[in-house]
């Protein structure tokens, strides 16, 4: 297990890599983002790349490309990427740009036929009441 120091942005552990993308990522950033992980994961077993978004400060287009982009990355290199601290205005973007369930965590499946919480079967048809 090693980390590094508190203002540094990665930290590794066993089961996991925690990596943090700063406040304002540009989109000249994303190259050197994408290579700094890569060169972290790669010869390694796969594993979680737990990406800490948290200090995002005005999230844009650029930050979800900065977000897609180590995501493949990861995959390349047989790591699943998990984004983390991803505020308000990040998770409403990422949904307007249809990426949601390839960037964020929605809540675990429902399990064999189970239905998802607060979700009511509709029967429509001549049994229906009403």
């Amino acid at each position: 297990m090693s980390f590094r120091d508190a203002d540094g942005p990665i930290r590794m552990t066993d089961s996991a890599i925690f990596f943090t993308v700063g406040p304002e990522p540009a989109r000249a950033d994303i190259p050197a983002l994408c290579a700094d992980l890569a060169a972290l994961v790669r010869g390694r077993g796969g594993g979680v790349v737990i990406c800490d978004v948290a200090e995002v400060a005005r999230p844009g287009v650029v930050t979800v490309e900065a977000l897609a982009r180590l995501s493949l990355t990861a995959r390349r290199h047989g790591w699943s990427l998990v984004v983390s601290g991803a505020g308000p205005d990040l998770r409403e973007l990422v949904r307007l740009l249809g990426l949601t369930g390839v960037l964020l965590q929605v809540g675990r499946q429902s399990e064999q036929r189970e239905e998802t919480g607060g979700v009511e079967e509709v029967v429509h048809g001549p049994d229906s009441p009403g």
